[in-house]
């Protein structure tokens, strides 16, 4: 007696038969378990340590984009500016400073020229209150908003002609000055202001009929002919009459005449030099 073993999972079912007139193909090789489970069980995974197989070729014509670019075409280098290559120089901040320096001595030459002036008194004639060599500041604005006052020192431009205009006597002061006036700087105390009668007596101006007598800034002026002019004479509208304080030696209006207030530089409003004499009028 023969015994037969089934196959797992119950007694194999047989093909069915061909039907008649069809060729009979031959039968499959029975699969081996293990063809069947690799079949059932898909591709399978790399193990640990293996090596990857390379990526796929890319097809013909495509160049890859190398990794972190874009794509784009190579922007050309960014050119610096004037000022970037001249901060770059080694000598730029030299040239910085020079500049610097430049700049401040033109502003203050600019200030100078329209806001204050210095000044060197040339002269004994304004003694004692300025000797000659003291440095004295000037401001050059400070009748652009209001007019020139009385006891004022001033610097101002003096005829061009140290003689009087018109011919008058020895005790008369000069009434008129040339139209015309000096390259010069001359600095004097303003004493007669337009309209103003005015006649000289020991020194000291009479002004509309009384004798201004207090003077403390003066060097006193005694006998000698101009410390005495006492013809009256009015001074013109728009002019000044200027003296020195120190009457008996000094060149002023007295002589050629009152200045229009278009020759006058500006006021005296403080001094500099020698550092004994440092103050403010």
């Amino acid at each position: 007696m023969t015994i037969r073993h089934d196959p797992p999972g119950g007694p194999a079912t047989p093909p069915p038969a061909a039907p008649p007139g069809e060729p009979t193909l031959p039968a499959a090789p029975p699969a081996t378990v293990a063809e069947a489970v690799a079949a059932t069980a898909g591709p399978a995974e790399p193990h640990a340590g293996a090596v990857p197989p390379p990526p796929p070729a890319p097809p013909p014509g495509f160049a890859p984009v190398p990794p972190g670019a874009t794509g784009e075409p190579p922007r050309p280098p960014e050119r610096r500016t004037r000022r970037q290559r001249f901060r770059a120089w080694r000598f730029a901040p030299v040239v910085e400073v020079l500049a610097t320096i430049a700049l401040a001595l033109v502003l203050a030459e600019g200030v100078q020229a329209a806001v204050v002036k210095p000044f060197v008194i040339p002269s004994q004639s304004m003694e004692p209150t300025l000797i000659p060599s003291q440095r004295v500041l000037v401001n050059r604005l400070a009748y652009d908003f209001g007019s020139p006052a009385r006891g004022d020192i001033v610097v101002f431009h003096p005829p061009s002609s140290q003689t009087c205009a018109i011919s008058v006597s020895g005790n008369e002061p000069c009434p008129k000055s040339v139209s015309t006036p000096a390259s010069d700087y001359y600095v004097k105390r303003i004493i007669g202001l337009p309209g103003d009668r005015i006649s000289i007596r020991g020194g000291h101006p009479v002004i509309n009929g009384r004798l201004l007598s207090h003077e403390p800034y003066i060097e006193p002026c005694d006998s000698a002919p101009e410390c005495n002019m006492t013809q009256t004479i009015v001074i013109p509208r728009g002019e000044y009459f200027m003296m020195g304080d120190n009457r008996g030696d000094s060149d002023d209006s007295r002589f050629w005449g009152p200045v229009p207030q278009s020759w006058i530089v500006g006021k005296v409003f403080a001094t500099y030099w020698p550092p004994d004499r440092i103050g403010v009028f």
